[in-house]
């Protein structure tokens, strides 16, 4: 086995568009896993999103990133082993630069998340994650994070995807130092607290199961993966991947291709 740890990201990479994992991919975690090798799901959805989907993959314990690793979580029992998340004034602080936008925002505390907005958008969203946001209504959704002293650990800007550059572009330079801003889906504009990202999820995947980085494997397909792939030894893109994936990564089928396990096949191999 070339790579002891597989990473994979789920939405666009594991994920087809239509939402469900193929049996192929089910069938190729399997096999990785039975010859040994420990595969995590390593994702920006929240944690009880991310639980909610791994039985159907046959996995019932290790661990699970949420947040784009902000979070860390025993599978089996939800328990926190990574507890990351704003202060409460750098939180407001991105939550009002998005309203100075007039977005649609999202704010996620570990167990529940509030939306600004309720329309079709938070509709799809919803269904496809398979959680329920609370809709602030009456007041500024940063008035209410901050009457309600919510403890924030991820902020989404849900926008048309020709809109995501350019309001990322917009967020970084407004927010500057101290924060994490990058996308992920076509339409989501995401902020974390500077430090909190997949990278970083590498770095403590490897310490708590002491297998060096240069044994452990990722794969993705947006701008939230790349600090992911970058601290990987084995670093894989789909072929739906954005351009500075493929740049650096070995491309394999895409997410509606079974590109996962094309990968996994690798990761079992000692050859590229």
């Amino acid at each position: 086995m070339k790579y002891d740890i597989f990473l994979s990201d789920f939405d666009g990479t594991l994920v087809r568009a239509d939402g469900k994992v193929s049996e192929q991919n089910k069938r190729a975690i399997a096999a990785y896993r039975a010859a040994g090798g420990v595969f995590v799901v390593v994702t920006g959805r929240t944690l009880t999103s991310a639980r909610s989907r791994l039985n159907e993959l046959g996995i019932r314990e290790g661990l699970v990133v949420a947040f784009q690793g902000a979070t860390i979580a025993d599978v089996a029992t939800g328990k926190l082993l990574k507890d990351g998340g704003f202060s409460s004034g750098d939180a407001l602080k991105a939550i009002r630069v998005l309203e100075s936008e007039g977005v649609h925002i999202h704010v996620y505390t570990v167990t529940d998340f509030y939306s600004n907005r309720d329309d079709e958008g938070l509709k799809i969203y919803e269904r496809v994650c398979g959680i329920k946001a609370q809709v602030v209504d009456g007041e500024p959704i940063s008035d209410f994070a901050e009457r309600n002293r919510l403890r924030i650990v991820k902020i989404l800007a849900m926008v048309d995807k020709k809109e995501r550059n350019g309001l990322n572009e917009r967020v970084c330079a407004a927010l500057g130092k101290g924060y994490y801003v990058t996308r992920s889906a076509e339409y989501f504009v995401e902020i974390l607290p500077e430090g909190e990202n997949k990278g970083t999820a590498v770095d403590y995947l490897s310490e708590y199961y002491r297998v060096p980085r240069g044994r452990i494997a990722a794969i993705g397909d947006n701008y939230n993966d790349l600090p992911m792939l970058e601290r990987a030894g084995g670093k894989f893109a789909v072929a739906n991947a954005e351009s500075p994936l493929k740049e650096i990564a070995t491309v394999v089928p895409s997410n509606e291709d079974d590109g996962v396990a094309a990968a996994l096949k690798y990761a079992l191999s000692e050859e590229i």
